[in-house]
């Protein structure tokens, strides 16, 4: 399963982008976050459905010092081989 995430808020510049790798690894989803130039960040994960409910869970979270105000969540009926979960520009 793929889901595509959009988050926006207080969420550049504060450890936003780190935290949701390393919560993605330890899950053990694949996939890729990056910032946008809106100040949103995009995610793309891979993994099973209860996988990805968890980590959808983190993300409407955050890290301390972020403030999530909004995440919109797509879920594609495609599959997509990613060999890690990586932090791209």
């Amino acid at each position: 399963m793929i889901c595509h995430v959009f988050v926006s808020g207080f969420v550049q510049g504060v450890g936003y982008r780190q935290f949701i790798k390393w919560s993605a690894r330890k899950i053990g989803l694949t996939g890729w976050v990056k910032n946008l130039p809106d100040n949103r960040v995009e995610a793309v994960f891979s993994g099973s459905e209860n996988q990805i409910e968890k980590i959808i869970s983190i993300c409407k979270k955050g890290p301390f010092l972020s403030e999530v105000k909004d995440v919109s969540i797509n879920f594609e009926d495609r599959e997509i081989a990613y060999n890690s979960f990586d932090i791209i520009s």
